[in-house]
Formats: C-alpha cells, structure tokens, sequence
C-alpha cells in the first residue's frame, strides 16, 4: 500500500463516526488540527504553497489535486471487500471521505486568508461541503441565512448554525452513500469493482466540494 493510501486509510480508521451529527464537527477539529498521518489543514496548505512559490491559486490547484487523490484512495482501500464487509466499511468510508474533503476546504480557506480558529469560518467550511447545489436548496428555504462566504464573514458568530449546519452535512453524507449504494451493491460482488466505484466516486465529490471551495471562499487578503 502506497503512502496515500495508508494516509487515506488512517483517516477512515481515526475519524470513524458516531451516531448522529456531531462526528462532523469532529472530523472538523481533526482536519484542522490533524490527525495520525494527516498534518494540519494549515501546515498541509502551507507546505503547496512554498512548493508553488507563493502562487496561492496554484497551490489550492495542487491541494484539490492531492485530496482527490486521497479520498480516491480511501474509498477504494474502504471498499475491497465485498458485500460481507458493508457493516464496517461504509461508516469507515463516510468518516475517511468527511475528514479529506474538511481538512480540503480548510486548507483552501487558510490559503485564502480565514482564520481556522474562528467559529464562523468553521460554519463556512462545513457548508461548503455540502456543495454548491445543496447550499443553495438551503439558502432558498431560509435554512442558511447566506453561502459559506457571508458565513464565514458575518458581523458575528450564530452558536444554532453550529447544529444546523452540521446535521445537515451529516444527512447529506449518508444520502450520497446511499445514492451510489445500488451501484456499489452490484461491484461488491467483484471487490476490486467495488473499490473502484467507491473511490471514484468519492474522488469525483471531493473534486467538486474543492472547485466550490475555490469559487466560494474569495481572497481576504486583497
């Protein structure tokens, strides 16, 4: 197993969840702070952007591209083994997939200028998560009062976004699991097929949630 995928996989081991929606909130605290292989989403983001020369959006660009590979590798390592090994590896890929894409939209966030530290941007990070067409069902429905900038840069922090936000992720989560389950269903008769579906899939969301995160989370360093 090569280094990503052994960091991919100690994610899904390290952040696997509870029941309900705290375990968002704390894979959040593991992604920022880090968490076994996994450096912080500061130190993680820093470390592109001295390998880009100080071109931020190229080292957002070299972020997403890492994670993708990474969530791609954990959903493939969390979903080898056939259909007798469903119980244990779709919470174990459900963890391994929300720690990447957070610790992602974070290093995003820190390359853009946010502090990790303050409660309105950690709202932000998980809303955006939710993606660009989730949040605006949201927004719509008045469940968000804004997308993950006006989050991130309200005059002050809402403490009952902090549920809100993170059951909502927490739900979208399994619903994505379950949108791709009959699909995986199918693969987990062959294994390495269902590795393959798994972290493909989860490649392609986190691939998304990074080109969101990018478009989303403007510059307030400018």
């Amino acid at each position: 197993m090569g280094v990503g995928k052994k960091v991919a996989a100690a994610a899904g081991a390290q952040a696997a969840p509870k029941v309900g929606w705290s375990f968002v909130r704390q894979a959040l605290d593991k992604a920022i702070d880090g968490v076994g292989p996994l450096r912080s989403a500061a130190e993680s983001a820093t470390t592109h952007m001295v390998d880009a020369h100080g071109d931020v959006e190229k080292a957002i660009r070299t972020l997403t591209r890492t994670h993708v590979g990474l969530a791609g590798a954990q959903g493939f390592v969390t979903n080898l083994g056939g259909l007798a090994t469903l119980a244990v590896s779709v919470p174990a890929n459900i963890a391994g997939v929300t720690l990447l894409q957070a610790h992602l939209v974070a290093g995003i966030a820190h390359l853009r200028g946010y502090d990790l530290d303050d409660p309105r941007v950690r709202n932000a990070i998980l809303a955006t998560m939710l993606g660009d067409d989730k949040v605006g069902e949201l927004v719509r429905r008045k469940s968000l009062p804004s997308p993950p900038m006006g989050l991130a840069t309200a005059p002050s922090h809402a403490p009952e976004l902090d549920r809100i936000i993170a059951s909502e992720l927490t739900a979208e989560l399994f619903t994505r699991t379950v949108g791709r389950r009959a699909v995986t269903l199918m693969a987990r008769r062959i294994p390495v097929a269902g590795g393959v579906v798994a972290g493909g899939t989860d490649a392609y969301q986190t691939h998304q949630i990074g080109q969101y995160a990018a478009k989303e989370l403007r510059d307030r360093r400018l």
